[in-house]
C-alpha cells in the first residue's frame, strides 16, 4: 500500500480522530500515486494514523476511513453500509425517508446516500467514491435489494474542489417523474430528476412538524419554501391563512401540487425573489405571525463569511420588522462555516437595532440520520431557532 507522511508537528488533529489530512501537512505530494488511490498515513515518527483516500489535486489530499482498512471492495462497502442502515432503521422507525450514509460521519468520506422508500440518491464529493460509483450502486443493491432506482445527484458546486464535473444520470433502475411519499402525515409528491439536492430537504422534516404545531390559527409566512415544507405542516396544523415564497419556479408547481394533495385550501404560494419580496412586504406594512426563514447556505467558505453576516443580518432584519410583539421568528442556516455563535451574534445584533428582544423558544441542529462526529466540527452545519419576538 501507498504511504503518505506527515510535517512533524502536524499530526495532533488527525490522531484525535479528524478524518482529512491536508496537503499542507503532509511531507511531499508523491506524483506516483494516483488519485483515488488507497494511502497509509503516518506521523513523522512513522505511526500509523489510518489509511484513507488520496487525492493530490485537493486541499483535502487525503480523506482517511476511520482506521486501517486494507482494500476498497464490495465487502467493504457493504459492511459500512449495514451498519448505516442498521443505525437509521433504529433512529427513523417508520419513516420511508432519510440519509442513509451522511458521508464523514458514517466513515464513507465524500459519499451521500439519501433513501426514498425504494427509490436512492446519491452524491458524490471525492474522487476515491466518484471511481468507485459501480461498487458502491452493487453494495447499496446488495444490503437493499428491494430497491428499484438509483439516481446520481452530482449537481454541487463543492465538487470543483476535487476536480470532478457535474452530473446527473439514472444509475440503476428507472426513477419515476413524480415519486409519491408522506412526511409524518404530509402526503407529498417529489421529483428525484429535477427537484433540488436529492429531491428534498431531508435535514428540516423534523423542524416541519414542530414549527407547524405551533402555528395554529397563525398568519404564516414561509420563505424559501421549496416544495413547501414548513408551510404545509403549517397549514396542515389549522394555520389561519398561509403563503409560501420561492425564486424557483419548478419548486412552487412542486409545493401547489402537495398543497392540492393534502387539501389544504388556506396555503397559496408565490414565486418572488425572497429579499425583495419581504422589502415590499415592509413597504406596504404587511404583518405576519409567524415568519419562517429557510434559507440556502449563504457561506460557501470561510472567506464568504463577512458576506453571508451581511446576507443573514438582512434577512432576519426584513422579518423582524414585519412581526408584531409576541410573533415567531424561525430561522435557521445551513452554512458551516458561519459558527451558531456567530449566528446568534448577528440575529441579536439585528434585534437591539430594531429595539427589540429575542426570546428563545427552541434551538435544533440536524436530525439523527445525519450524526455528527465531535472529532470533525464540519460534520455540523444545521442552526435551527424559534424566537418570540418582543
Amino acid at each position: 500500500m501507498y504511504e503518505l507522511r506527515l510535517r512533524a508537528g502536524h499530526d495532533s488533529r488527525v490522531r484525535s480522530g479528524h478524518l482529512w489530512v491536508f496537503s499542507n501537512e503532509v511531507s511531499e505530494l508523491p506524483r506516483t500515486i494516483p488519485p483515488g488511490a488507497l494511502v497509509r498515513v503516518r506521523t513523522a515518527r512513522g505511526e500509523s494514523v489510518g489509511t484513507g483516500i488520496y487525492n493530490p489535486h485537493s486541499l483535502i489530499c487525503v480523506r482517511l476511513l476511520g482506521g486501517e482498512v486494507e482494500e476498497l471492495n464490495l465487502e467493504f462497502f457493504c459492511e459500512r453500509l449495514r451498519r448505516a442502515l442498521e443505525l437509521r432503521q433504529r433512529l427513523c422507525p417508520g419513516e420511508a425517508m432519510y440519509r442513509l450514509v451522511h458521508g464523514e460521519a458514517d466513515l464513507l468520506p465524500g459519499l451521500v446516500v439519501d433513501r426514498y422508500g425504494e427509490y436512492l440518491a446519491l452524491q458524490t464529493f471525492s474522487i476515491g467514491m466518484e471511481q468507485r460509483l459501480e461498487l458502491i450502486v452493487e453494495a447499496l443493491r446488495t444490503v437493499l435489494p428491494e430497491t428499484k432506482g438509483i439516481v446520481e445527484k452530482n449537481l454541487s458546486r463543492l465538487r470543483e474542489l476535487e476536480g470532478l464535473p457535474q452530473r446527473q444520470r439514472v444509475l440503476f433502475g428507472t426513477i419515476p417523474q413524480w415519486l409519491p411519499v408522506e412526511e409524518f402525515g404530509i402526503r407529498l409528491e417529489l421529483s428525484l430528476l429535477e427537484g433540488q439536492k436529492t429531491g428534498a430537504y431531508l435535514d428540516q422534516r423534523y423542524h416541519h412538524v414542530i414549527a407547524g404545531r405551533w402555528a395554529r390559527g397563525l398568519r404564516v409566512l414561509d420563505c424559501f419554501t421549496h416544495q413547501g415544507g414548513f408551510a404545509l405542516h403549517a397549514a396542515a396544523n389549522g394555520a389561519r391563512e398561509v403563503l409560501g415564497v420561492d425564486s424557483s419556479a419548478f419548486a412552487i408547481e412542486c409545493a401547489r401540487r402537495n398543497a392540492q394533495l393534502n387539501g389544504l385550501s388556506q396555503l397559496q404560494f408565490v414565486e418572488a425573489e425572497v429579499f425583495e419580496f419581504l422589502r415590499q412586504q415592509r413597504q406596504e406594512n404587511a404583518r405576519w405571525d409567524m415568519i419562517i426563514l429557510d434559507p440556502p447556505a449563504f457561506a460557501k467558505s470561510r472567506r464568504h463569511v463577512p458576506a453571508a453576516k451581511r446576507g443573514y443580518a438582512e434577512l432576519n432584519r426584513l422579518a423582524m420588522e414585519l412581526l408584531p410583539e409576541g410573533g415567531f421568528l424561525v430561522t435557521s442556516s445551513c452554512s458551516h462555516h458561519v459558527f451558531e455563535a456567530v449566528f446568534l451574534e448577528v440575529l441579536h445584533g439585528e434585534a437591539a437595532a430594531l429595539g427589540r428582544q429575542l426570546q428563545l423558544l427552541y434551538r435544533g441542529t440536524q436530525p439523527p440520520d445525519h450524526p455528527i462526529l465531535l472529532s470533525m466540527p464540519e460534520t455540523q452545519y444545521l442552526k435551527f431557532f424559534i424566537f418570540q419576538v418582543l
